[in-house]
């Protein structure tokens, strides 16, 4: 049973990548999103986030482009991308008018052989959720593009979700190309108001059940979380998910405790995300301050990996992932000896901490010899050791 409680998203036919496992025992890991929008449809910038996001630290990073020639977009980022690649297959039908079952199924497949390793998938979107979702309506109704996608579909067309109804034949495809599945969260909530409704757990209710018919089928799974929860209510959820789904890795957007922050949401998403990683989530998909206002900068891509990689250390030294208290023990004890090279060796963001500290030497505000100005003589570390030591 433990190894189905890990995956290690790695397609065959993508060449060179770095094999991460996500899950049980594992430390907490980050993904990156870029991807290109109809405003903004060059690939050149994506691959300058994609380098932006493995400089800070990222695990993974999903291709969500909805924007120029998508096919080629993703050749040219998976053949640059050393980490493992997710991608969001309903998003090319979409922007290619190929939203029937057959052409939903050749984008999978399509995808699949170009080398992508893993694939959110929006199975949960059925008559079912959408059914408890009209019964309990939402002030936000659906903020996942996959989700309003399916919605749509299901309603247009008077017919259960593709995904859902030939799964099986989605299961075929994803042992095929050892293709890791995301079980996306179309039902997430896009405002904490909205967190914990019926929509939302009757979805992750098929999803867990879907968690089961893939591993019985060979496949691996990670089942994907939701995205605003008020604070008090991360920790019971993630226990839910994870007891319904069965201790599948699980993956979480944020997840966001206020909706007050745009600007800053990379940090609500932290404050979040710790919390949840802690709780047992495995997996965090970072969020950029340009979140629900924009399409992110590379130095948007940059903050965002940092401060999910913050929130993930933070729950690893909890859950007891080795290394992850000792990396504090050795930060500690290069500024207790005021050995200032180790402390930027040793940072999170060491170009940030250079730029910070390198000021030093051009701006008296910042530092003077072994010490830095916010102290100067009254140094704490310096006058208890030596009052100690007397």
């Amino acid at each position: 049973m433990t190894e189905k409680l890990i995956v290690t998203p790695h397609n065959p036919r993508h060449k060179g990548v770095k094999q991460i496992s996500i899950g049980q025992g594992q430390s907490t890991k980050v993904n990156a999103n870029i991807g290109t929008s109809a405003d903004f449809p060059d690939v050149d910038d994506e691959l300058k986030k994609l380098e932006a996001a493995v400089e800070a630290g990222a695990d993974t990073i999903m291709d969500l482009s909805t924007g120029g020639d998508i096919s080629a977009i993703r050749k040219r980022i998976l053949a640059a991308c050393s980490l493992p690649l997710g991608t969001v297959p309903v998003y090319q039908a979409m922007v290619e008018k190929r939203m029937t079952t057959e052409g939903m199924f050749e984008v999978v497949e399509e995808q699949a052989r170009d080398g992508v390793d893993f694939m959110t998938i929006h199975c949960g979107v059925t008559f079912e959720s959408i059914g408890r979702l009209k019964k309990q309506p939402r002030l936000m109704e659906v903020v996942s593009r996959g989700g309003a996608a399916m919605i749509k579909w299901i309603v247009d067309n008077k017919a259960e979700n593709p995904y859902y109804l030939q799964y099986d034949r989605l299961l075929e495809i994803a042992l095929k190309y050892d293709i890791t599945l995301s079980l996306g969260d179309g039902m997430r909530p896009g405002s904490i108001i909205d967190a914990g409704d019926q929509a939302q757990i009757q979805e992750l209710i098929i999803l867990g059940d879907l968690t089961k018919r893939a591993w019985d089928a060979g496949v691996q799974v990670i089942i994907e979380g939701p995205g605003h929860v008020p604070y008090d209510q991360i920790e019971s959820q993630i226990k839910m998910q994870k007891e319904i789904c069965k201790g599948a890795p699980f993956y979480v957007l944020g997840p966001l405790p206020t909706d007050v922050a745009p600007g800053y949401d990379h940090i609500t998403a932290a404050i979040g995300g710790t919390l949840a990683a802690c709780a047992g989530a495995d997996f965090l998909c970072y969020v950029t301050p340009t979140e629900h206002l924009g399409l992110p900068t590379a130095e948007d891509v940059k903050e965002g990996v940092i401060a999910s990689r913050i929130a993930a250390h933070c729950a690893d030294i909890v859950k007891g992932v080795k290394g992850a208290k000792e990396w504090d023990y050795e930060m500690s004890k290069a500024r207790k000896e005021l050995n200032w090279a180790k402390q930027l060796e040793l940072a999170i963001d060491p170009v940030k901490a250079r730029e910070i500290h390198g000021k030093r030497t051009r701006d008296a505000r910042h530092a003077t010899g072994d010490t830095c100005t916010m102290c100067g003589e009254f140094c704490a570390y310096k006058v208890s050791s030596a009052a100690l030591s007397a």
